[in-house]
């Protein structure tokens, strides 16, 4: 059995993977309407979208098979994003670099396999749309553009994804982009017994920008607060826009006392940011910043809840001390 080798841009590809944060989500009717519509099409009792990560191929959407992933190092998806065209295995078992793949003499036997990669907008192949049948076949030319055709659908519902997990304004992700990925993160850190913290932010005296120089200063005050806060958190933190003048960082296995010096830096970096541009206000936040509790924050909501209190408080604080 031969591996998959690694594709020239892997860690791009990855990067790009993960960006969408669609990576063990549930099922959406979006995609399992091309797969059911691949299987009829091609009468093959499989058709999967696959995603491939680190060490696994996982799919998004998949019919006849009873599993959700297999590793990578025996999937036939990591072979077919290493090209631009349709990977195609007549007869698995006359195959020597598949022969032996337990894919093939086990279930869910394998014998014809034909995947479309997958492309994204940065030309990264993230997975394929692909075809499997038990029995050995292949394929005609207009059998092939009916496959490409399916799998274009399927590059612009990924693109799609992106889209709704992204915030327009800020180009950093959504609430809906957050709350997928944040429940995943703060699962993970309950099963692996990891520290997690929570800042939920919002900009002081947001409204009077809006009002007193107009909606197109206040957008800049959002991309503004958006850029510095992409410039301290790490690779590893979870930051979103929420809505409105919201902000939120999940920092994953991170103290409380190292999520307070991350804060301290934003709030540095735009103390210095405001003495530059000398505009007639500055750009400011409360904030609210809550260890995580796995057995009280069973949901990400109830993590955000606890925060928006906190931040609620020193929001106060800040009017207090301001009238003062």
């Amino acid at each position: 059995m031969k591996k998959p080798d690694l594709p020239a841009d892997e860690e791009q590809r990855l990067n790009t993977l993960k960006s969408l944060n669609i990576l063990d989500t549930a099922a959406e009717e979006r995609f399992d309407r091309l797969t059911r519509m691949a299987k009829r099409m091609f009468d093959v009792p499989i058709a999967l979208v696959s995603l491939v990560d680190e060490n696994r191929q996982w799919f998004k959407s998949c019919i006849g098979l009873p599993v959700l992933e297999t590793s990578r190092d025996i999937s036939f998806c990591g072979h077919a994003i290493l090209g631009d065209e349709i990977f195609i295995i007549p007869d698995a078992a006359a195959d020597v670099r598949f022969a032996d793949n337990p894919l093939v003499t086990g279930e869910p036997f394998i014998r014809f396999y034909a995947g479309c990669p997958l492309k994204y907008t940065d030309g990264s192949k993230l997975g394929t749309l692909c075809i499997i049948d038990r029995e050995p076949r292949d394929l005609t030319e207009d059998d092939l553009q009916a496959l490409r055709d399916i799998a274009s659908t399927v590059e612009r519902e990924l693109a799609a994804v992106q889209l709704a997990t992204l915030d327009e304004l800020t180009n950093i992700p959504n609430r809906r982009g957050f709350m997928m990925i944040a429940q995943h993160s703060i699962n993970l850190c309950a099963r692996q017994k990891m520290p997690a913290t929570l800042v939920y932010m919002d900009l002081n005296k947001f409204k009077p920008i809006n009002d007193t120089f107009g909606h197109a200063e206040g957008d800049r005050v959002l991309t503004t607060f958006a850029e510095h806060i992409n410039a301290i958190c790490r690779e590893s933190d979870l930051f979103a826009r929420l809505g409105g003048d919201e902000f939120a960082i999940l920092f994953v296995n991170t103290s409380k006392n190292c999520a307070e010096d991350i804060i301290r830096r934003l709030q540095q970096s735009l103390q210095a940011y405001n003495q530059q541009a000398e505009h007639a206000y500055d750009i400011s936040f409360s904030f609210g910043i809550v260890d995580f509790i796995p057995g009280k924050h069973l949901k990400i909501e109830d993590l955000l809840c606890d925060g928006d209190k906190l931040m609620y408080q020193h929001k106060k604080q800040h009017k207090a001390m301001a009238q003062g």
